[in-house]
């Protein structure tokens, strides 16, 4: 609408490469239909839409779609950004950090290592397996001390 009231805008909005830009707008009205109605757990699925808006609007503006090879394996980081988020409108920070921030690592770990094995991210070289055996022993420790407990 802007653009039809001021046609000069065009030159500075590229229209070809801002429509993804929408599916962040949907991520942010989920995000304020969740505040308005006191359902913070909303935060979950507007994130969820909000990154693949950005997602989306990364590929368009630099044309990197293949980037979808590896991108998908964010979805879990926006989860937990959400229960994040959510866990933060709630009042109760801790439990938030705590449940969100283990989606976080899994979905950043998750990208990293499927945007080597794509050719997506080349600055872990030949070296990604040792990101897989970490994540593993990571896992396998945490599995231990729970057990003890």
């Amino acid at each position: 609408m802007a653009v039809k009231l001021v046609p000069g805008l065009t030159e500075w909005i590229r229209l070809e490469d801002t429509w993804a830009l929408w599916v962040v707008g949907v991520g942010a009205l989920l995000l304020v239909i969740g505040l308005i109605t006191g359902v913070p757990a909303m935060a979950v699925p507007a994130c969820i839409v909000g990154g693949i808006g950005v997602i989306l609007y990364w590929a368009t503006t630099t044309g990197g779609w293949v980037s979808w090879t590896y991108a998908w394996a964010l979805i879990p980081s926006f989860v937990g950004v959400g229960v994040l988020l959510s866990g933060l409108l709630e009042g109760r920070p801790a439990k938030g950090v705590r449940e969100g921030g283990g989606l976080i690592l899994i979905g950043l770990v998750l990208f990293t290592v499927f945007g080597s094995v794509f050719g997506g991210l080349d600055w872990l070289g030949p070296y990604w397996p040792l990101l897989v055996v970490g994540f593993g022993l990571l896992i396998l420790v945490q599995g231990l001390l729970r057990a003890r407990r």
